[in-house]
């Protein structure tokens, strides 16, 4: 299929869910009913090209399959295809935008965290199961039980196509949040692999969130976020070497970076702050555009980096915000005194399975003058993550610091 086919799937996914969805209210039944028209389309559009209405098309071929299953219950066989083929129910032309909706529905509370990823990626993106088990690196067997799973969970909820309340947005668009900001850090330094970076899911979310921006213009967290992204992002292309292995920030070349992603990033942030209350990610946001805008990295603004951590401190405090504070620490008051505060990281259990800490302390012992301790570290950084590029990158840190004899 070429990409721009692959492109309007993945567009039309949530809109040509969210019709048979508001009309049904079976989440499970719908969605698996949508997934057999995205695939009908996969093998016949490159074939006979996409029709003139390409929503419209998968929307007879998703309440033809609703109609398929239906019958083949003959309890309901009669109500069900009547209901569906009844041509006074037939939704108006027009239909309304269920993205958002679906983004909620998706980020159920009720549901794991990985189970919201997961259907987040099948319902809203627009991806197969053997694609979401891809891109969350999961046996595509054990990702289609975790799918089943999650639609079975919002179906026992009893929830329904429709914005919560407007006690509990505030809550519910935090984890929606939550889940495309994780789908990008995935993406942006995957957690195991031989790849470092994976530029399906870096995509994926910004794609995800500019929509949700677009839905909620005026929600600054969404905006917040969108920017992180890009202003993130924008760095990709030197985050690497040729042979694939990792350049840290300081060590990148800065001509390599997508000048048009942080202008649009910084527009973001400069409409989004100071309009209302400052969130985690527009905290982040701005700390990742002071790093974009530094013409190399001696000239970055650290004592203002470190501000703006005592801020993220204070909104959402939390280890990595630590992990990052003692960095910024480091570069203003020097290696020492950002392992002291890293030190106050020693006992949380968060960070116990997360080889950031090790790699982090041994950063700033080589900083401090202590290579015997900072090797120590270097290796135990790189045992403790299962991504290959990390590992080859923190055991060849640890080889340059020579053991003293």
């Amino acid at each position: 299929m070429t990409e721009p086919t692959e492109d309007l799937l993945r567009d039309l996914a949530p809109h040509v869910l969210g019709a048979p969805v508001r009309r049904h209210g079976q989440f499970d039944a719908c969605e698996d009913a949508v997934q057999e028209a995205m695939l009908a389309a996969t093998l016949q559009w490159p074939v006979d090209g996409v029709p003139d209405r390409p929503r419209a098309w998968l929307t007879t071929v998703a309440t033809r399959s609703l109609v398929d299953h239906w019958r083949s219950d003959s309890a309901r066989r009669r109500r069900e295809a009547t209901a569906a083929l009844d041509p006074t129910r037939q939704p108006p032309a027009a239909d309304p935008d269920d993205t958002l909706v679906l983004l909620f529905l998706c980020c159920h509370p009720a549901l794991s965290q990985p189970s919201q990823l997961a259907l987040t990626l099948r319902a809203v993106g627009g991806l197969s199961t053997a694609q979401v088990a891809s891109a969350l690196l999961v046996p595509e067997a054990t990702m289609a039980r975790r799918i089943s799973r999650a639609k079975r969970r919002i179906r026992d909820t009893g929830a329904q196509l429709e914005l919560p309340t407007s006690a509990d947005r505030a809550s519910r668009l935090a984890v929606v949040l939550r889940v495309l900001y994780l789908i990008f850090n995935e993406g942006y330094t995957a957690t195991s692999g031989p790849d470092l970076i994976r530029v399906d899911l870096t995509a994926e979310a910004i794609r995800l969130t500019r929509l949700l921006y677009q839905l909620l213009p005026h929600e600054g967290e969404a905006a917040g976020l969108l920017a992180l992204m890009l202003l993130t992002d924008a760095r990709r292309a030197g985050r690497t070497d040729r042979d694939g292995s990792l350049v840290p920030l300081a060590d990148q070349q800065r001509d390599l970076w997508d000048r048009a992603a942080i202008a649009e990033g910084q527009t973001l942030l400069t409409r989004t702050l100071g309009v209302g209350p400052v969130g985690r990610y527009q905290v982040q946001a701005a700390v990742a555009a002071l790093h974009d805008e530094a013409p190399t990295a001696a000239d970055t603004d650290w004592p203002q980096v470190l501000a703006l951590y005592d801020v993220l401190g204070q909104i959402a405090p939390g280890p990595l915000a630590t992990l990052s504070r003692a960095v910024a620490v480091a570069m203003v008051h020097g290696p020492t005194a950002g392992l002291v505060e890293l030190g106050t990281l020693d006992t949380d259990d968060r960070l116990a399975h997360s080889h950031r800490l090790e790699a982090v302390r041994a950063h700033l012992l080589e900083q401090a003058g202590d290579p015997d301790a900072a090797r120590e570290s270097y290796l135990r950084a790189a045992q403790m993550t299962a991504s290959l590029p990390e590992q080859r990158y923190l055991t060849r840190r640890a080889a340059q610091l020579r053991p003293h004899p």
